[in-house]
């Protein structure tokens, strides 16, 4: 059996490479590093992908982030709500800009931000809702919206493992994950459905308004050189790695279906697995895996935890596997705070002791998902 890996960047890389080595010479042979024409060019041909919004490059989706929150003119204090089960990125750029961060548990089956839990936590200092579609699917954006309009509140999705996903409303319209609040955020980190070879993200927003803070922003906060109008930052998109996107979102579509085929391969395999729940699918949303994510139940009162082993005897067959995410935000030493008692998750608590992410990427083979197959029906017994 070949290596497995969680995403393989080298055959990808391999079955491009012509397209992609011409890429990057061009850019070395042009000289343009920094704000050379492949950017302005993948700008252009990702804002077509997605309909027509603006988009605006930078350095990472860390940056993404905390562009957006700068763009909007948040003030120290204000009350971000975010969902507790996610990367530390998304909170983490609130709290460096002075806000504060409150955490909204998620849903079990989506393990996206709960809209339910959402008015819970909802204060007069409320200004914004982050949104986080997580494993490549939308969060229930629909009622996000409406709670949004209700009380003046800004939405920023963060689309980093969504991108080409798509959001159904009940009245049939579709938009594309990014595209429905005030800001989409999105991450061209390599593992990332669309990744570059180094780090890589843009914003994306249907304002224009917003559209040029966000990129003086990022540019120091300058529209003309040396004129600085706001206090910015220093995030840029270098060429290389756009010129290498602008190959890549040319394959992005399919992809996105390769990823789909192999989530099917498993959806069918692994279905009849007691105390194994396969990834949900909802109405809403469709799905583009960037990671296939499983639940592996473990009764509460038990000091033994299924997920654990059964990761650990993967691993033994050479197969990698990922727990996305083991400790909660709010069980993270940087976000408690002493002497105040730790509130309740129950929902992001469950599944940081459950959830398990296979190996799923476009070049993934049958064969290579028949041995994880097997072997994962050995490793639950």
């Amino acid at each position: 059996m070949d290596n497995i890996h969680m995403v393989d960047l080298y055959v990808q890389y391999v079955k491009i490479k012509e397209e992609i080595d011409k890429a990057i010479f061009s850019v070395l042979e042009s000289s343009a590093f920094i704000n050379g024409p492949e950017v302005t060019l993948f700008t252009e041909e990702l804002s077509q992908y997605l309909g027509g919004s603006f988009v605006v490059p930078c350095a990472n989706g860390t940056d993404a982030i905390q562009i957006a929150l700068m763009s909007l003119d948040l003030k120290r204090g204000d009350e971000v709500l975010v969902p507790n089960f996610t990367y530390v990125a998304t909170a983490e750029v609130i709290a460096l800009l002075g806000l504060t961060p409150v955490f909204i548990d998620v849903d079990a089956d989506t393990f996206n931000i709960s809209v339910k839990n959402i008015r819970r936590k909802i204060s007069k200092k409320t200004k914004a809702i982050i949104s986080v579609h997580l494993y490549g699917q939308c969060a229930e954006m629909e009622t996000i919206l409406q709670i949004a309009n209700e009380l003046n509140l800004f939405i920023v999705e963060d689309t980093a493992q969504s991108l080409g996903a798509k959001y159904k409303f009940s009245n049939g319209r579709t938009c594309n994950a990014g595209t429905i609040g005030d800001f989409g955020i999105t991450s061209f980190f390599p593992s990332k459905n669309l990744g570059c070879y180094g780090d890589g993200g843009a914003l994306i927003t249907n304002k224009e308004e917003l559209a040029i803070k966000a990129r003086m922003i990022a540019n120091h906060g300058q529209k003309v050189k040396y004129y600085h109008d706001v206090i910015g930052c220093n995030s840029r998109l270098d060429s290389i790695q756009a010129a290498i996107l602008r190959v890549k979102l040319r394959y992005l579509d399919q992809y996105t279906e390769a990823r789909r085929r192999a989530a099917e391969v498993y959806d069918h395999a692994l279905n009849d697995i007691p105390n194994l729940n396969l990834p949900s699918r909802v109405a809403y949303s469709d799905h583009v895996f960037n990671q296939y994510t499983i639940k592996i139940q473990t009764e509460p009162t038990s000091n033994f935890n299924l997920r654990d082993q059964v990761k650990s005897k993967l691993a033994t067959y050479g197969i990698p596997s990922m727990i996305y995410y083991p400790l909660p935000l709010h069980l993270q030493k940087a976000f408690m705070k002493s002497g105040s008692e730790i509130e309740k998750f129950p929902v992001s608590d469950v599944l940081s002791h459950s959830v398990l992410s296979l190996p799923i990427h476009p070049e993934i083979t049958l064969s290579q998902q028949e041995f994880i197959i097997e072997k994962l029906h050995l490793a639950m017994k």
